[in-house]
């Protein structure tokens, strides 16, 4: 296990990276975030079963954990949520932001309390702290989950991209930026052709996100981005031809 990385800290506000599995049995690792707003925290895409003792003693690090008063999910699959069920009987009553479209699954990871739930409507919504401040949950649909959401903290300037930004590379203690776009580009096109649904979708999602002001992104997989290679990455993706547009070359 690691330890956390604090990517962004002032006095009452912190956006903190949950470290990676030294010995991981993932398959493909995940990353882990949590923010602290004046004592108060927010887990994003907290993760699968399997990840759970590593990414509960990371957060009992930097936060009591009856602090925790949100989980974020971008979407529905296993490795950002199976382990809810988990988180759920060890917080005390956390909300749990999930799209709307998948809370009739959530039973089906052991959660059957509905009085948690804040599904979230198609056009988004904000998780707010006690002192008024929010962070934004902003559309991502069919990026690649139908019912899909990214996050952006005002603050830290960072924006959780869920599986946005994916790259395919094993985890590191020594490199968790992304240095060189052109290089790294191809641990991530095999997964963006193939997940995201089409570059409609794509444009979409740009034009949504252009009104913030990025200075990072850092998705559910792979690398962080920095701004200048966010950049990078943001001319790559709004030209790219996934989905139904190669739907001839993947049947």
């Amino acid at each position: 296990m690691s330890k956390s990385i604090e990517l962004f800290e002032n006095e009452n506000h912190k956006f903190i990276y949950l470290g990676v599995e030294k010995n991981n049995l993932e398959g493909i690792f995940t990353n882990q975030f949590l923010i602290i707003h004046n004592n108060e925290g927010v887990l994003l895409d907290p993760g699968g079963v399997h990840v759970f003792p590593r990414v509960l003693a990371n957060v009992s690090e930097n936060i009591d954990v009856k602090n925790i008063k949100a989980i974020f999910y971008t979407h529905q699959d296993p490795d950002v949520s199976s382990g809810v069920a988990l988180w759920n009987s060890t917080l005390e009553n956390p909300k749990i932001y999930i799209s709307g479209l998948w809370e009739r699954f959530l039973p089906h990871f052991g959660v059957f309390d509905n009085s948690l739930l804040e599904p979230i409507p198609d056009k988004g919504t904000k998780i707010t702290f006690s002192d008024g401040y929010s962070l934004d949950i902003i559309p991502a649909h069919f990026l690649h989950s139908l019912g899909n959401f990214v996050l952006y903290d005002s603050i830290s300037k960072i924006l959780f991209s869920g599986d946005i930004g994916v790259g395919v590379v094993q985890p590191s203690e020594n490199k968790i930026f992304v240095e060189n776009f052109d290089n790294y580009k191809q641990y991530m096109e095999g997964f963006h052709k193939r997940y995201m649904s089409s570059n409609i979708a794509i444009r979409k999602w740009i034009d949504t996100i252009s009104k913030y002001e990025i200075d990072m992104m850092v998705p559910q997989h792979g690398l962080l981005f920095k701004k200048e290679e966010f950049r990078h990455f943001l001319n790559w993706f709004k030209d790219l031809k996934c989905g139904v547009d190669i739907i001839n070359e993947i049947y």
